[in-house]
């Protein structure tokens, strides 16, 4: 299906962009190389029904695969029982593969991809980037934990998100934390006082609260992320006049976290009420 004429047309020099279209037709529109960051929280598929699959590929040293596959890179076959499933979509891979093949395409040879999930798609995910990008373009697996919510009584509760990190190219990423929010030691007696004053650089796992439900950062969208969660992700990966991409945009937490750091913006949904909420959200930085 084409990109409706009404769709607004993405340019470098141009503005930040709220954009109401299936990302699967929006995504080719846009150029090679454009954007310094890309973050998706795509849909978790939960609740699926499972079946088997024999094989997948992960991307292998160029020359060395059996197979020659995405950009004419190789391909070795992995065989085991992959599972699959068949629930909102046919086929979470087929649904999912594309898009961030796209994502691939679209950011510039320092960018940066990160892939908001939880526990039960991001190891399947995991092998769907290794493939993509390659094993060694992946950079981190980031644990989202908070405490809020049920708790099971039957197993440990689930209180975390995964952040899959992967660098378009592994030699030539931009990273630099400098900026980033610090943490407090959980041991300031161990340090000096001028570190336990100054705060630590967070690792692989980000203990941060979810939006409150009462909060003044609450638009009611359901799957809104703080924006402190992403402030510290846009802050490491990209530099002041950046793009930065998300093509599940939901509530628009992205753009809002890009414009306050002085990035550029495109924010993708084909959700009516999550356009709506980025108009109200957005309106003053587009």
């Amino acid at each position: 299906m084409p990109v409706p004429a009404t769709v607004p047309v993405w340019r470098p020099d141009g503005s930040n962009l709220v954009v109401h279209a299936d990302n699967a037709d929006y995504l080719p529109t846009l150029p090679d190389n454009s954007f310094t960051m890309i973050y998706v929280d795509p849909p978790f598929n939960t609740g699926r029904a499972q079946r088997r699959q024999q094989t997948s590929m992960v991307r292998s040293i160029d020359g060395t695969g059996d197979r020659i596959g995405f950009k004419g890179h190789s391909y070795s076959t992995v065989k085991g029982m992959l599972a699959s499933y068949d629930d909102v979509f046919e086929d979470y891979w087929e649904f999912l593969a594309p898009r961030l093949a796209e994502a691939w395409r679209l950011l510039t040879d320092d960018g940066t991809l990160y892939v908001h999930l939880d526990y039960r798609e991001v190891h399947y995910v995991k092998v769907m980037l290794d493939a993509l990008f390659g094993r060694d373009s992946f950079l981190n697996e980031i644990i989202w934990a908070y405490d809020y919510g049920a708790r099971a009584k039957t197993r440990w509760p689930a209180k975390h998100d995964n952040i899959l990190v992967y660098v378009k190219n592994p030699s030539n990423y931009y990273f630099d934390s400098a900026g980033v929010d610090r943490e407090p030691y959980m041991a300031p007696g161990l340090v000096t006082p001028e570190k336990a004053a100054l705060g630590k650089l967070p690792t692989d796992v980000w203990w941060h609260t979810i939006v409150s439900p009462t909060g003044r950062e609450k638009t009611g969208y359901p799957t809104q992320k703080p924006e402190g969660l992403l402030r510290r992700a846009v802050t490491a990966s990209s530099r002041e006049g950046d793009w930065v991409l998300d093509f599940f945009a939901g509530s628009g937490t992205i753009g809002a976290v890009a414009a306050k750091l002085g990035r550029r913006f495109v924010c993708v949904d084909q959700n009516p009420q999550a356009i709506d909420v980025m108009k109200a959200r957005l309106g003053p930085y587009c």
